[in-house]
């Protein structure tokens, strides 16, 4: 009996055209992007076409989206990268993946003051309570786009607002407070534009939407100052060092381009048991009033 698959949340298959994509980068174009060489320069050429298109399909500038081996990651390098030195104050929704939850208890455990939006009968935060646990030491708010066990979507334009409008009333006109948004869960799914969330950063990871393993992405607001998690390395403007996995920046690349809202016709085209297989869109419930 052949398996059924329907667990798309947790990982989804990799399209064929996403492993045609990666091929060549894997047997011949195998150069290493730093390096200065044709083999290299090849390299370096694949990369930033893969993170153009990233950013294109995104609403992102292209220096502003970081490689990553992950959401994981990218979570750890938003929240750590993000909140600096202690002590400071944090306010997250009590929602989020253990990858960013995790990464906020070790705040805790170093002396930073983490406060939880509360949350409604829909799965959502509530937005309107933002206002009453920001503080003139809020480092960061983070709360994820869509929640990875209840699809439910965040209203996070509405935190935007409330901390805009906090910050006006107070008269803190140098609010450092940073804005994280973990979108894995929503990229592939929903349309996702970086620019009009107006969030300062956003996590994504490529195996939902039909990428390869091991790659995801930072968009990081441009100008935003960054702590970096690894040294020794000067690679993505040393925000996360280490040699580029181009494959799988193709690969990711390749699979956002697919699950685009304009080629889902193309992907509507196979057999229903194949495109319940591949199409990672779920039905989203919107949480309050929506984004």
């Amino acid at each position: 009996m052949d398996l059924i698959y329907i667990d798309n949340n947790a990982t989804t298959p990799t399209l064929p055209a996403v492993w045609e994509a990666m091929r060549p980068y894997l047997t011949d174009a195998y150069g290493n992007p730093a390096s200065a060489h044709r083999a290299g320069r090849r390299a370096r050429q694949a990369l930033e076409d893969a993170r153009e298109r990233v950013a294109a399909l995104l609403g992102a500038q292209p220096d502003e989206v970081i490689f990553t081996s992950g959401a994981t990651e990218a979570n750890n390098l938003a929240v750590f990268g993000l909140a600096g030195d202690p002590p400071g104050h944090v306010v997250a929704s009590p929602i989020e993946h253990p990858s960013v939850a995790e990464p906020l208890r070790r705040l805790q455990e170093i002396g930073f003051r983490v406060a939880y939006l509360p949350a409604d009968r829909t799965g959502g935060v509530r937005a309107e309570a933002l206002a009453g646990l920001l503080r003139p030491e809020t480092r960061l708010v983070t709360v994820m786009l869509a929640n990875n066990e209840t699809g439910a979507i965040q209203p996070i334009a509405d935190c935007r607002l409330q901390i805009a409008d906090w910050a006006m009333k107070s008269a803190i006109c140098n609010l450092q407070s940073a804005i994280h948004c973990d979108a894995v869960q929503a990229v592939g799914r929903v349309p996702v534009h970086f620019g009009e969330l107006g969030v300062t950063s956003l996590s994504l990871s490529a195996h939902k939407f039909h990428g390869p393993r091991g790659v995801g992405a930072l968009l990081l607001r441009r100008g935003t100052k960054l702590r970096p998690l690894f040294f020794g390395g000067h690679q993505q403007h040393g925000r996360r060092p280490g040699t580029e996995p181009v494959a799988l920046a193709v690969g990711l690349a390749t699979a956002l381009e697919c699950v685009a809202p304009s080629r889902l016709p193309n992907l509507l085209q196979w057999t229903l048991p194949a495109a319940l297989l591949y199409l990672p869109f779920d039905h989203p419930v919107w949480a309050g009033a929506g984004p």
